[in-house]
């Protein structure tokens, strides 16, 4: 027996509403639009999708309640919407964390170090974004931006500095201190991205999400986020 496009799409609606009903934590019956609503509020990925599902929705209106026998529906779903209903259920059902998509050995420095070392990984590796510590103490994230200010700084009297500064020296010109933020992994990989986005929006942006254990600066640094990677995530 085939499997109808209209079966696999109120397959993955209905798994979507439970969902939701989790998510809220509704004991009684519930209108799936209130769901969202509610939902939305709890769960960055209902806010992603919501447009989708609240299309979805009408859909699922027009399929059960229009549907004149067990072989004929009125609106039987295009291919592409029931696979994109069911990524949308699989993705909600058990999205991605972060330590599982951006885990990684990531290279840090101390302050002590000169620039000199760093402009070397930037050549070599095209690497923007560089956690400093002192020992096992974090004290900031220096960015080219921030080294690119100051040799703005030092250049005021037309001349190239002489001395090589350290990381110490080029964190004292990143125009935002505090541009980065401490993720715990197991965060989802689309809380990252609301992570990023409610920055720029409240005039912060964040230049790397710096993921430990649990969020905790002392932790040991196991991976880390540019904004560039979450362009990335769909």
């Amino acid at each position: 027996m085939t499997i109808q496009n209209s079966d696999r799409f109120l397959t993955a609606f209905n798994r979507i509403d439970h969902r939701l009903r989790d998510i809220v934590g509704a004991k009684d019956f519930m209108p799936f639009y209130r769901l969202i609503d509610q939902a939305k509020k709890k769960d960055v990925l209902v806010r992603k999708y919501e447009d989708d599902l609240r299309s979805y929705a009408d859909l699922r209106n027009a399929i059960v309640h229009h549907r004149t026998s067990m072989e004929f529906v009125i609106a039987e779903p295009h291919l592409d919407v029931v696979e994109r209903i069911e990524h949308i259920d699989s993705t909600i059902a058990k999205p991605t964390l972060v330590g599982q998509m951006f885990r990684k050995k990531v290279l840090a420095f101390q302050e002590r170090d000169s620039l000199r070392h760093v402009l070397k990984v930037i050549r070599q590796r095209k690497f923007t974004q560089f956690p400093v510590y002192h020992k096992d103490q974090f004290k900031g994230l220096v960015t080219t931006v921030g080294i690119t200010n100051w040799l703005a700084t030092m250049m005021g009297g037309n001349q190239i500095p002489k001395q090589i500064p350290t990381l110490h020296d080029i964190l004292m010109h990143e125009k935002n201190r505090v541009n980065y933020k401490f993720v715990s992994r197991y965060i989802t990989i689309y809380e990252a991205e609301d992570i990023f986005k409610q920055g720029v929006e409240r005039g912060r942006r964040f230049e790397a999400l710096l993921i430990t254990e649990h969020g905790k600066p002392q932790q040991k640094l196991i991976g880390i986020i540019t904004p560039l990677d979450i362009v990335k995530i769909d």
